[in-house]
């Protein structure tokens, strides 16, 4: 089954002030600065390569808000919601897991947040 850009729900990671944190947005979102930072309480930057990794325990492609290797605040953007099965990566770079985005934030502890366009 053939899926959209939108459907593959990507995971960001993002430091915000001193706190890192995950964000799942749909494949074709872009992070708002001015959303992110309400959202965040703050400005945010992406992590780079080696971070992702080192608090992640997956590598670049292949984050996901499960199996972490350290436990991190998650946040599933408003976007997710417009779809009824969404497809993150499952912790490697060519694996994937199809779920409903309510789910996954159920699964995940994450809550909602509206930081992208």
């Amino acid at each position: 089954m053939a899926s959209s850009l939108g459907q593959i729900a990507k995971t960001l990671s993002l430091r915000a002030g001193d706190r890192i944190v995950l964000l799942v947005t749909t494949g074709d979102a872009r992070l708002d600065n001015a959303k992110a930072k309400a959202a965040f309480g703050g400005k945010v930057r992406m992590l780079d390569l080696a971070e992702v990794e080192g608090v992640t325990g997956h590598p670049v492609g292949g984050v996901c808000p499960f199996g972490l290797a350290t436990p991190l605040p998650v946040y599933c953007d408003a976007s997710l919601k417009a779809w009824d099965v969404v497809i993150p990566a499952a912790g490697a770079i060519h694996s994937a897991v199809r779920i409903s985005p309510e789910r996954m934030a159920e699964l995940t502890g994450a809550q909602w947040v509206d930081a992208c366009r």
